[in-house]
Parts: C-alpha cells; structure tokens; sequence
C-alpha cells in the first residue's frame, strides 16, 4: 500500500483539487446564488440605480459573500456559511432608492434565504409565482411598489410575515393562505382586492391581519384565527352584522377597525365585554343599534370607541359613562336622541375620565349637565356638544363650538326610534 507521501497519492490529491476548482472556481458563494443574484441585477432597470445605492455597489467581478466588507456588495445582503465553507445567501434586503424593473426574471433559486425585503422602491410587474422555491423563507415584504395581478395561490410554507401592501394587486385573498400555519403577519393593504374574505382560521399563528383600503365585499366570516391581536379592515365594501362568534373567538383582540364599510344592524354587547380589547373603530357604517352589555360593562378594557358617522338610534349608550378605562368616545353624526346622561358629564371631569367626549351631530336635548359647565377652554378634555337639539348651547362654552344648534323645526319633525 502507497504511503500519502508517495507520487500516485501527491497525483491523487492534485487531481482533486483541479475537480474541486474547475466545479466551484474561488467562490466561496454557491454558484447557484450568483445566478440568482446576477438574475435580479438584470432585471432592475439600470437608468433607476443611483450612485451609492445598494445595487451600484453590486459587482460581479468579486465573491459577494466573501466582499461583504470590501467596497463591493456593501449593502443588499447577508451570507451564512451552512456547509463545507460555501456561503449562502440568507437576506436580501435592498435600500429604498428608487429601483424599478420587474421581478420575473430572477429564478428565486435561494434555498436558503429567510429574508425577502424590496419595500418602498417601483417593481412593476406580477409577483413571481417561483417565489414557492424559497423554502425557507420567513419574511417576504415587497411593500410600497407597483406591483399587479393576483396574490399567488403558492407561497412558501415557511412564511412568518407577509408584506404585500400598497401595491395594484387585484383579485380574491386566496383561500390556499391557510396552508402557509406559520405565519403571524399578514399585510394587505392599500391594493385594490376583491371579493369576499375567506376564512382563515387554519393560522393558528397569526396575530396581526390588516386588509384595509381594498374592494373586498360580501359577509364577514364567523370566525377568525383565535390568536389575532390587531385585525384591520378598515375601507372595504363589506356588509351585513358582526358576528358575535368574530368577537368571541378571537379571545386576545386588542385592536378591531372595520370603519367605512357598509356594516348594518345591532353592535353584539360583546363588544364592549370583551377581556382584552383596547380599540374599537367602527365609523361610518350603517349600524342601527347599540346593544346594553351585562354588567354594564364595567369590566370592560376599552380606552378608545368612535361609532360616528352611522344611523344609530335611541338614547346615548348610558353604560358607556361607567366603562372604567374609556377615555376617547365618538358617537357623532348619529341618531342618538334624549339627554346627556349624568356620568356621562361625571367621567368629563374626573382626573382620569373622558380626555374626548364627542356627541355633535345627533338629537340631544335638554339642559347640558351641570358638571360639564365647570369646564374651561385648556381644560385638556376635548368636548364637542354642536348641531343638536340642547336647549342652550352658546358659543361661549368652548364645547358648544363647532356647530350651531339644530333648528327648532328639524328637532319637531324628528321622532327618536326606541328598540
């Protein structure tokens, strides 16, 4: 047997080595990174990269994993060494500087990459249906660009947030998001959307969901994923109740906003019991009614409600007066008809009460609670009382206004409906 030292084993190993070069050269980036990288700088309109940007500093001559501290590649992306010395790139992640071109050309041939970021810049163009191939991807935000066309049926299942807001996408959410179980974030907004929301509650994960400013129309669903904490749907075209099962299900909301839709029917007092919601944002809707909760909500977690700009009828919600943290209320631009309740004016001026009580804009008569009258312009308590049917209301009270008092005629003719 030939020691290591002989000349058939020297050969051997010389042989080795020129295979390893002629495969993989010098780089210590996979090969097939590079091509994925150069892909990417092809397809970017080279008239939008600027001097000093990310993609100026892309050269091609030179490693980009191993030049990472060098002049070239100084921004753009990260390396992780993940076998036998061969860095892979695990985030891209460009500057905003303006890049446009589309996005379709580049294989997405990253295996390892865990971060897609090119927010804030004019890709045009469909997003890749390859994005699929980034199987371990985590976050993917191509926010704030011109992107068009449908939302991808396949998107990788290793996904944890998804940023495609402010684009042009078109078309339905697809129902094919309940596969992606990882994901907690979920950011559509500011598109032009369609058709109605699917239910989603396979994302066990998901706490943040924000579909604001679409065309999405149709019911609500029953439930929603049972771990949400802000959902967001603000702007859209959806209709009929508010299912007292959306409330009850999502056991941790903090935060709901479904304002100017085309929402009707009774608020479930669930809302205004639940255990950990903070905001409640439902204006400009056609809601009718305000449902009393048990315990007049005492235990309630709200800070801040706005119900304006609805066609809610009846006398203001007495119970909203004794919610213990409600600090900001809007009930203007209603129906609401009788007299300002008492604890109402109470909550106004205790130290830690109301910091905006506004009521303008409905049918409220009567004489204005005494306590209120002890305030004074600077009080740091916002009050709005104008264009209702008070029996004296003068300018002088800083919270009178903003809005003369209803004709005596139109305060007649107005019948308060009672449910």
């Amino acid at each position: 047997m030939p020691h290591l030292s002989s000349p058939n084993s020297s050969h051997f190993i010389l042989i080795f080595i020129f295979t390893e070069l002629c495969f993989h050269g010098y780089s210590v980036t996979h090969w097939e990174d590079i091509q994925a990288l150069k892909q990417l700088r092809n397809g970017v309109d080279s008239n939008s990269v600027s001097p000093g940007s990310c993609l100026s500093s892309w050269d091609f001559t030179v490693d980009p994993c191993d030049s990472l501290s060098g002049e070239k590649f100084t921004c753009g992306i990260r390396c992780d060494v993940v076998i036998s010395g061969v860095g892979r790139v695990t985030e891209l992640t460009l500057d905003q500087a303006g890049y446009s071109g589309s996005l379709t050309s580049t294989s997405w041939k990253l295996p390892y990459l865990q971060t897609l970021d090119l927010t804030n810049n004019y890709f045009t163009g469909t997003i890749p249906g390859t994005f699929s191939r980034l199987t371990r991807l985590r976050r993917l935000s191509v926010s704030a660009n011109s992107l068009t066309g449908p939302i991808p049926d396949s998107l990788p299942d290793s996904l944890e947030e998804i940023l495609l807001d402010n684009n042009n996408l078109r078309g339905p959410i697809p129902q094919t998001l309940n596969n992606l179980k990882n994901l907690k974030r979920l950011e559509l907004q500011g598109n032009q959307l369609s058709g109605e929301f699917p239910e989603l509650t396979q994302l066990g994960n998901l706490y943040f969901l924000d579909v604001s400013n679409n065309d999405i129309s149709g019911y609500l669903p029953a439930t929603f994923p049972g771990n949400l904490i802000e959902l967001t749907m603000r702007n859209n075209s959806l209709e009929g109740n508010i299912p007292a099962t959306l409330v009850n299900t999502s056991v941790y909301l903090q935060v709901l906003d479904m304002s100017y839709n085309n929402l009707t029917g009774s608020l479930p007092p669930e809302l205004f019991t639940h255990a950990s919601l903070q905001q409640l944002t439902l204006a400009n809707n056609q809601f009718r009614w305000v449902q009393t909760p048990v315990n007049w909500g005492r235990n309630s977690e709200l800070i801040a409600v706005d119900l304006s700009n609805n066609d809610i009828h009846g006398f203001l919600p007495g119970f909203m007066g004794w919610m213990p943290k409600l600090s900001a209320l809007s009930l203007e631009n209603n129906k609401f008809s009788g007299m300002i309740p008492t604890q109402y004016a109470l909550k106004a001026v205790a130290e830690e009460g109301f910091e905006r009580l506004l009521l303008g804009g409905n049918y409220l008569f009567g004489l204005i609670p005494g306590p209120l009258l002890r305030l004074k312009s600077g009080s740091g308590v916002t009050i709005r009382l104008g264009d209702n049917c008070l029996y004296e209301c003068p300018e002088s009270f800083y919270f009178c206004g903003g809005g003369v008092q209803k004709s005596l005629m139109e305060c007649k003719t107005f019948t308060p409906v009672i449910p």
